[in-house]
């Protein structure tokens, strides 16, 4: 039988009915993002953190551990945690409500059961009045219905991101998850240096920040909701972020600059419920990095190229 979500790319996914899922699902990413960070060499800008959208959900990709590798898998439709390792063990638990505290024990020890022994900062980041995974009974909602159709947004979305990516020559991080934001997000660098970034994210190191921030970036992204915009939206920012870069002309007409969160909004719902989604957001990217490029003053004619098309080698 189908699920309810099959029949669209793009499901609804109204942030009231699933905050509570949404918070305990953003700990669960932390807690396996915490693992790969625990085992990973620091790449640039925290990138060797991140999660990668998968056909199911998310995944780690292989991290290291000794001479071989493992890898944690969200299955979003089977609702299920994969894990396997490069010696051929696999383990599977389920995704189910249980609070936080129950899905780090479980995890650990089905680790610990498979050979890979290790500690993570247990201190959740980025949100707001954190506990510490062990003790986090609180959080412990889950909806298979929301949390599928999640999934499929983030699938939907990666494969705009990743076409949107093509047009650019310069430096660009790949389409990846960031657990403390939860946010799908792809990056464009002009570059150049920035100036030192002013930190003050919640329950996250100012050195990580500044290392993150570094140079200048456009950034755009998805994200499902919560804090000061309750809803799921598509955003665009650039830091620094030159005066006139918020009052810049972006398209379409329902996005908006945020002054709260001091960066362009798209509405999801403005998307899901085009005539086409994938062409509505293509036009938000193309325009809020075209704004942050020219008023930043970006080398766009150096840094820019036609979008890619399959089989076809970029000209040059």
């Amino acid at each position: 039988m189908p699920h309810p979500a099959d029949d669209t790319p793009w499901p609804a996914l109204p942030y009231p009915e699933w905050r509570e899922s949404c918070a305990t699902l953003q700990l669960w990413t932390q807690i396996v993002g915490k693992i790969r960070l625990a085992q990973t060499p620091w790449l640039n800008h925290s990138w060797h953190v991140t999660l990668y959208a998968t056909p199911r959900g998310l995944t780690t990709s292989p991290i290291p551990h000794g001479e071989g590798t493992f890898q944690i898998d969200f299955d979003f439709n089977n609702h299920a945690l994969l894990i396997e390792t490069s010696d051929g063990q696999r383990a599977r638990l389920p995704l189910r409500a249980q609070a936080v505290a129950d899905f780090y024990a479980a995890l650990m020890t089905v680790l610990e059961a498979m050979g890979i022994r290790l500690r993570i900062d247990e201190m959740p980041n980025e949100v707001a009045s954190p506990i510490r995974f062990s003790d986090d009974r609180v959080h412990g909602s889950y909806q298979p219905d929301h949390v599928r159709r999640f999934g499929q947004i983030l699938r939907s979305t990666d494969r705009v991101l990743k076409h949107f990516r093509t047009g650019f020559i310069g430096k660009a991080s790949p389409v990846h998850f960031f657990w403390g934001s939860f946010d799908l997000a792809v990056t464009r660098f002009s570059g150049r240096r920035a100036p030192l970034h002013p930190g003050g994210i919640p329950h996250l190191t100012d050195r990580v920040t500044r290392e993150a921030y570094s140079h200048e970036v456009s950034s755009a992204g998805f994200w499902p909701g919560g804090g000061v915009f309750d809803e799921p939206a598509f955003y665009s920012y650039c830091y620094p972020t030159p005066a006139a870069f918020r009052t810049a002309s972006v398209r379409p007409s329902a996005a908006f600059f945020h002054e709260g969160l001091g960066e362009f909004i798209l509405p999801y719902e403005a998307v899901r419920t085009a005539a086409s989604p994938e062409e509505t957001l293509l036009q938000f990217l193309d325009s809020t990095y075209e704004a942050a490029a020219e008023t930043g003053s970006w080398d766009r004619a150096a840094l820019e190229c036609a979008p890619g098309q399959p089989g076809v080698p970029r000209g040059v």
